[in-house]
């Protein structure tokens, strides 16, 4: 029993195999054909430190393709298991996903806890999700992946009760707490299921809602830290949680800002992709997926000062491109922010466009406000009008939100200077508003 009264997870009673803990200090291991792992193995350390898990050292080793029953190779594998004994390492952390077989046979071989690069951010995802969706999403991913495992999830598996492993008898038991392990686990994916269907009906209706609006909607998506919950607190004046880690954001957040003058949208910071996302956590990215599905316009942040920014870059379009967009043809245009500039000392890298920032210091953040009203608001138009005094109330809208000021007075004018659209001019014209001399018509190209 746990310290609440309850019957302790199945996790937690097939023991610390399950998942990595803050106080653990482990060893990273990759396998590589080429230069790009040794900057994949510094964002495994990154989600090591997310996690709370100290590093102890890295084991690089250069194969073609990974060992079918160890994942890395014999020679290898020695070399591992003696410096987790020298480090005295409680974990050691592989930056890929491993099968249920090597897992089994890396753990037997080292006599440690072997976790894998899907595992750590499940568990990154169970430690920071803070929605009860998100929560419901992240523990089913984790159902979903513990299931074909269970076999080589530790000699808990052997045992039935309280009986001691080995010795005659002992193999039926164990194949009956297995299945036992296994009727529990299916059975909590029933009723997760079922609450993540009611979930999904009401964040239907809370989009049904936002969509009523005519604020225009803006996801911000990107790498994970890069930089995505800054921009939203410096467009929106937000409280979003930063963070200099990975995942620091695990639920969408929206929140008003102003673009222009005049003009405000709804910005939503989402969930950062990361390399080889686990297939298992697609879900968790539902409410993202959907902000840059059903969104007005892509802001995509890109942090120009990491090495990878490229590769970051593609990852995010290739993972928008197969899990929101489908192939559609129908999508929102895309925006890229080049962020954190005052980390470059060299400028902007070539081979990308968009407009170049610094999210935490504010540089060019009221550029960046101008071309996202430019793209969501292409028909504003600056105009210059007379508009009659008995109905000047009804310019009240415009002039509150800054859009439109009053220049002067006439007997039975006022001459106002404002920032419309086509459809706003047409109806200040049933009103009586006339352009001025020097005043150009928003339905004119300026």
């Amino acid at each position: 029993m746990n310290d609440r009264g309850r019957e302790p997870l199945i996790e937690d009673r097939l023991g610390v195999r399950a998942r990595v803990y803050a106080s653990e200090r482990a060893i990273l291991v990759g396998v590589t054909d080429g230069p790009a792992e040794e900057e994949t193995l510094r964002e495994l350390e990154s989600l090591a430190d997310t996690a709370g898990i100290s590093t102890l050292a890295t084991a690089l080793q250069n194969r073609r393709r990974p060992d079918p029953a160890t994942f890395i190779g014999r020679g290898k594998l020695a070399e591992v298991k003696a410096a987790a004994a020298v480090l005295d390492a409680d974990v050691v952390l592989f930056n890929d996903e491993l099968s249920p077989a090597q897992a089994r046979n890396l753990e037997e071989a080292m006599g440690r806890k072997v976790i894998d690069r899907t595992q750590l951010i499940l568990d990154i995802f169970a430690q920071r999700a803070a929605t009860k969706e998100a929560r419901l999403q992240v523990e089913l991913a984790q159902l979903r992946y513990l299931l074909p495992r269970l076999r080589g999830w530790g000699a808990a598996l052997t045992r039935a009760g309280g009986r001691a492993v080995g010795g005659v008898g002992t193999r039926g038991p164990g194949e009956t707490q297995l299945e036992l392990d296994r009727n529990k686990i299916n059975r909590r994916i029933h009723t997760l299921e079922k609450r993540l269907v009611k979930a999904t009906a009401e964040r239907a209706v809370r989009r049904k809602k936002r969509m009523k609006s005519d604020v225009p909607r803006i996801a911000l998506v990107g790498y994970t830290n890069s930089g995505k919950s800054t921009l939203l607190n410096r467009l929106c004046g937000a409280d979003a949680f930063v963070e200099d880690k990975l995942f620091a954001t695990l639920d969408t957040v929206v929140r008003r800002g102003a673009i222009g003058t005049g003009r405000v949208a709804l910005f939503a910071d989402t969930v950062g992709f990361i390399r080889d996302l686990p297939h298992h956590l697609v879900p968790a990215f539902a409410a993202t997926l959907e902000a840059a599905q059903h969104a007005d316009l892509l802001v995509h942040v890109v942090d120009i000062s990491k090495p990878t920014w490229a590769e970051d870059h593609r990852t995010v379009l290739e993972i928008l491109e197969r899990e929101v967009f489908h192939g559609r043809e129908e999508r929102a245009a895309s925006l890229n922010v080049l962020n954190k500039i005052d980390l470059c000392p060299s400028g902007v890298p070539s081979g990308i466009e968009g407009i170049a920032i610094s999210a935490l210091e504010g540089l060019h953040v009221d550029r960046l406000r101008r071309r996202i009203a430019s793209i969501v608001f292409p028909e504003d138009r600056a105009v210059a009008f007379t508009f009659p005094l008995d109905v000047l109330h009804k310019l009240s809208p415009l002039t509150t939100s800054g859009r439109a000021r009053i220049v002067e007075y006439t007997t039975e004018a006022a001459c106002v200077k404002a920032s419309i659209s086509k459809a706003e001019w047409e109806q200040l014209e049933r009103e009586g508003a006339r352009l001025s001399a020097s005043g150009a018509s928003p339905a004119e190209e300026p």
